[in-house]
């Protein structure tokens, strides 16, 4: 298991060290003064400029510069935004939190839902139901985003007036920042409008978190449907159905735990589709994540938050995928036996 962990652990880095050369070469191709382009200072003195040149060393060769850029990068130097002229660090730190809220409550809705509707259709003997729901499945599958959350919008935002459809929570609510998830900074004030905050913040959620959810729910079904149908089928389910153990039992405790395994394969797989769904959710209900911060660093030509948006989401991206194979090995009997015998 320790020699498996090793090689996760260098297909990380080894693929973190590939896309930082990536985003290294796209930075000298931006097309401004390369000093400019990575510390984010539009005009530098004499000490700056100086500095920038001994950081980035902007002297040496292209691969000297590298390593420096991944130095600087790695160790937490983004530069500072081009428009805001704040540290790019602190801003990323402060909308990281929103980004992470919205990803985990649109989770928690796809599995809510998906797990229960793939298990059903797994099971139903009535075939309108199994094709209703893979119909269902299918439709979210193939909706774009953007339409989906623009007509969710205009349905329950607009025509309804039932849920709002911008931002995070109302701005008449002052809440302070604690741990940066709005809905436990809400539980946590002690301001008298606590309560009022929290049902406001989970109003505002609503819609943005629906609207992403759509993507991992058909996964999480079809996944779970496939999973349950294999499960089903193998011998120490048999055996308990032939003991005459009831088969919500048999599901419940045996079956279904068994099935949820190739289930967090399948959601990790997907891990890069989310990301990007998440950041045209973030756009079109203003949500005030990684995802609208990064877009608006691209509109207005904002070299640093750029770099530093696309590193954070990048090394998220390769950090969880191989964070949830290492769970899918540690968890699937079959997978450790298999590790085992290839060692």
């Amino acid at each position: 298991m320790l020699r498996y962990l090793f090689r996760r652990l260098n297909l990380f880095l080894a693929t973190s060290l590939v896309m930082i050369g990536v985003l290294f070469y796209a930075t000298n191709l931006f097309p401004v003064d390369q000093s400019f382009a990575l510390s984010g200072i539009h005009t530098p003195s004499e000490s700056q400029l100086e500095q920038i040149n001994h950081d980035y060393k902007l002297d040496s060769n292209k691969a000297m510069q590298f390593v420096a850029y991944m130095h600087q990068r790695l160790t937490g130097n983004l530069g500072v935004s081009v428009t805001s002229q704040q540290d790019v660090l602190t801003e990323l730190s402060s909308v990281l939190p929103a980004s992470f809220e919205l990803a985990l409550m649109a989770g928690f809705i796809a599995i809510l839902l998906g797990v229960p509707l793939g298990v059903l259709a797994s099971q139903s003997q009535h075939k309108l139901t199994q094709n209703t729901i893979m119909a269902v499945t299918l439709t979210g599958y193939s909706v774009p985003v953007f339409w989906l959350g623009l007509n969710l919008s205009l349905w329950f935002g607009v025509d309804l007036g039932w849920l709002p459809i911008s931002g995070q929570i109302n701005l008449l609510y002052e809440i302070r920042p604690v741990t940066g998830f709005m809905l436990i900074d809400t539980l946590l004030s002690d301001s008298e409008y606590a309560m009022p905050a929290f049902k406001d913040a989970l109003l505002h959620i609503i819609l943005p978190a629906t609207t992403l959810a759509v993507l991992p729910f058909t996964v999480v079904v079809r996944s779970t449907r496939s999973a349950m149908m294999n499960v089903m089928n193998q011998t120490y389910i048999r055996a308990a159905e032939a003991r005459g153990m009831h088969t919500g039992t048999i599901i419940l405790r045996h079956a279904l735990p068994n099935a949820l395994i190739p289930v967090l394969r399948h959601l990790g797989l997907m891990l890069g589709a989310f990301a990007s769904y998440a950041i045209v959710v973030e756009m079109i209900f203003a949500w005030p994540g990684v995802g609208s911060w990064l877009v608006s660093g691209i509109y207005q030509r904002d070299y640093t938050v750029m770099q530093g948006g696309i590193l954070a989401v990048s090394l998220l991206i390769i950090f969880l995928s191989i964070l949830i194979e290492v769970l899918h090995t540690v968890f699937n009997p079959l997978s450790r036996k298999e590790l085992y015998a290839s060692n």
